[in-house]
């Protein structure tokens, strides 16, 4: 119904913000991604938005960046996983974390959110992995040309995408660039990751 909001940002609350358009405020219950990419009070803004009807109540979702919507419509269409829980899961993990996170099934990252234990964490990557697939095309590589390892060609592509799945387990650039430089970049993001954890484990 709607498809986007545009106004002048009013209030902001832990987890909404109201944006006046056309003389009316609008509630946007937002993630805290998209809360800390929000200008100051009485700036224009823009929030790309979901509408949930309920039995008792209507209540509006809003978001930065249309990435961030996408990983919202796609979690609640997650058996169990509403769109509170949906919040919190992008409210502890960034667009590209998050899908880095369901890319390497790391149920640890995800039930870092409120309220999602790791049966939840499990489910959410079950039903999620195929449609990640497709989706993270859209997302902008991690670049690492900044450090010393993994400059120039290792800048994107599977290696960057393993590179980052293996950030949000823990490991630094510096730890996991060496061992990813030595494989082959055509490999897919699972078998990347996992064998970097191989290697780690002989250490």
């Amino acid at each position: 119904m709607f498809y986007s909001v545009r106004g002048k940002l009013i209030h902001k609350a832990q987890n909404f913000v109201v944006i006046e358009c056309g003389g009316v405020g609008y509630r946007c219950y937002t993630s805290s991604a998209t809360q800390n990419k929000l200008p100051d009070i009485n700036s224009q803004t823009t929030l790309y938005t979901h509408l949930v009807v309920r039995e008792d109540a209507m209540e509006l979702y809003g978001f930065s960046t249309l990435n961030e919507l996408e990983c919202f419509e796609m979690l609640i269409a997650v058996s169990g996983v509403g769109a509170k829980m949906a919040l919190a899961v992008l409210s502890v993990l960034s667009v590209e974390q998050f899908v880095m996170a369901v890319a390497s099934s790391d149920t640890g990252a995800i039930s870092k959110a409120n309220g999602v234990g790791k049966k939840k964490a499990e489910r959410i990557i079950l039903d999620l992995r195929d449609k990640i697939k497709a989706f993270d095309g859209s997302l902008p590589s991690a670049d690492f040309s900044s450090d010393s390892q993994g400059a120039g060609v290792l800048a994107g592509g599977n290696i960057a995408k393993a590179a980052e799945a293996l950030g949000v387990l823990g490991y630094s650039t510096q730890e996991v660039m060496p061992l990813l430089s030595k494989m082959d970049g055509g490999l897919p993001v699972e078998k990347l990751i996992s064998g970097v954890l191989k290697e780690m484990g002989r250490r």
